[in-house]
């Protein structure tokens, strides 16, 4: 997980907003034409009119425009790496003040939900999302055996978007229920993308808050595959429900996520909406482990 939670808010071919969560690789990277209304069949009668002597007039004072100015983004996710610790994982570093109480907003990079109401679709990968995704033919799950889901949420900037997920196919329909159920509950998420493959050999920068499901990689501090390389597993904003084992946290920068007496949007809680949209179908949390404690982890499996 040290490269899938630390390298997110990649892009999809679409710019950002100035103001959005956005990567360095963001920053260096189709509608159907809208059909013509039909011509009005309502008859108008032009009100009559009478001439009168030109108004005097004056001219109107020269104005100048002012440049548009640029805000720069609140946070670049994946733009400072960490040094690293004999673990391999980054520093586990402070929080930075931006990020203690994160709300950063949401990148659109597929169209948002029409109407602001919740939609879902389930399809066989792409060979174009395929390409970009961490799949090979070395992982434990054939491709014909993953679905591709676009599904909608709510960002912390309060407004409705669609994200993407890979996951397997013997789960689909029963994520778009759980996906269903946060959307109706307002449960805020930062993003949700399929992970690229680039992500798993970048070095960790701890910023990282994707929601998202299949990644063919092992477990964090093992060799055997994870649920998320079959894609029965499922975390959910990462940075807000870090990962702790002993004095390790992941993301690293989320130190600050570990008090759980702090309640701030995007965090989860045994009993919560999430949980409970989780448990009726049937998946168990992370956030009952003991050693580790992973906050962001639901899985088919247990594991």
């Amino acid at each position: 997980m040290r490269r899938f939670l630390t390298a997110l808010c990649l892009p999809l071919g679409l710019l950002l907003t100035t103001t959005a969560c956005v990567t360095p690789e963001q920053q260096r990277a189709a509608s159907a034409p809208a059909t013509p209304p039909p011509p009005s069949t309502t008859r108008s009668t032009a009100p009559a009119t009478t001439t009168s002597p030109p108004a005097a007039t004056t001219a109107a004072p020269l104005t100048t425009t002012q440049p548009p100015t640029t805000q720069p983004p609140v946070w670049v996710v994946g733009a400072t790496p960490l040094p690293l610790g004999p673990d391999g994982f980054g520093k586990i570093l402070p929080t930075p003040a931006v990020l203690a109480n994160r709300s950063l907003p949401t990148a659109d990079l597929l169209p948002p939900p029409t109407g602001g109401r919740y939609a879902a679709t389930v399809s066989p990968v792409p060979d174009a999302v395929a390409r970009r995704s961490t799949w090979h033919a070395g992982c434990p799950v054939a491709l014909a055996q993953l679905r591709y889901l676009t599904m909608s949420f709510w960002g912390f900037d309060g407004k409705p978007h669609t994200g993407e997920m890979l996951v397997n196919a013997t789960v689909a329909q029963d994520v778009t229920r759980v996906f269903e159920t946060l959307f109706a509950q307002q449960f805020p998420l930062e993003e949700m993308r399929v992970t690229a493959r680039s992500e798993l050999d970048l070095a960790p920068t701890g910023d990282g808050n994707n929601t998202g499901s299949f990644v063919c990689r092992a477990v964090r501090t093992g060799t055997t595959w994870s649920a998320h390389a079959s894609g029965l597993a499922i975390d959910i904003n990462p940075f807000c429900n870090p990962y702790t084992k002993g004095k390790l946290v992941l993301p690293e920068l989320a130190s600050s996520y570990v008090d759980r007496s702090n309640r701030r949007p995007g965090m989860v809680f045994a009993g919560d909406a999430v949980v409970r949209a989780f448990t009726a179908i049937g998946w168990t949390w992370g956030g009952t482990w003991t050693s580790p404690v992973d906050r962001q982890h639901f899985s088919a499996t247990g594991g």
